[in-house]
């Protein structure tokens, strides 16, 4: 409803943000007016870029490529970008319960959503499967990563995780895992109940799409 409600005034009130700027008689008219070419600008970076993941992949020199975008403005929309995704870490990570896949997802997805190639993330748990840390484990090319379970552990003894959920992405866009994913999946709960880290779950992320080999029955 506020996005209708903003779109309704600026349509109504923008020949008189016009008039009113050139004039200089109304102040409120020039904040409308940038508030307009704001609008305008993330119109022009979406058509651009085809959407807001392609837009976080951009490179400095390829967002300068949109009208109206120069040197210092491309790198203030990344550091937007950047400033936006750590905010939604920071709040998901300060001791967020994970209870299902969802919440996985709810997570990862975002970053997931970036990558062009394969990589392998793991969620440290502690006896709530509150979240500890988020660590990246590995990355690999289009094909995939190679992920150890000594590299998957490694962070986990040293922090005192009692528990743990992998996760890894699949550029093709299809999330079904694969035999090598299954089978890495089997190497690490059998590790992990040596070491006392229990493996509650290995996600895997699509385009906008992910399957929890746990709720699948595959562990």
């Amino acid at each position: 409803m506020k996005t209708v409600t903003v779109a309704w005034k600026l349509e109504i009130d923008h020949e008189q943000v016009i008039a009113g700027t050139s004039s200089g008689r109304n102040p409120e008219s020039a904040k409308l007016q940038a508030l307009v070419d704001v609008v305008a600008l993330a119109e022009r970076l979406i058509r651009h870029f085809a959407d807001l993941r392609g837009l976080a992949r951009a490179s400095l020199e390829e967002i300068q490529q949109v009208k109206g975008v120069g040197e210092v403005k491309a790198v203030e929309i990344k550091a937007a970008l950047e400033l936006g995704k750590r905010l939604t870490l920071h709040r998901a990570a300060d001791r967020y319960r994970i209870r299902s896949s969802v919440d996985v997802s709810n997570l990862l997805m975002a970053d997931f959503k970036e990558y062009e190639i394969e990589r392998f993330k793991a969620l440290l748990l502690n006896t709530k499967n509150e979240v500890l840390k988020v660590i990246d484990v590995s990355q690999g090319g289009l094909a995939g990563t190679a992920a150890l379970p000594r590299d998957v552990f490694r962070q986990a003894v040293r922090d005192g995780a009692a528990a743990m959920i992998v996760a890894h992405n699949h550029p093709s866009g299809d999330p079904e895992p694969s035999q090598a994913d299954l089978q890495l999946t089997e190497d690490l709960k059998y590790t992990g109940s040596i070491l006392g880290v229990t493996l509650l779950d290995h996600v895997v992320f699509g385009d906008g799409r992910y399957i929890s080999m746990k709720e699948r029955s595959l562990m």
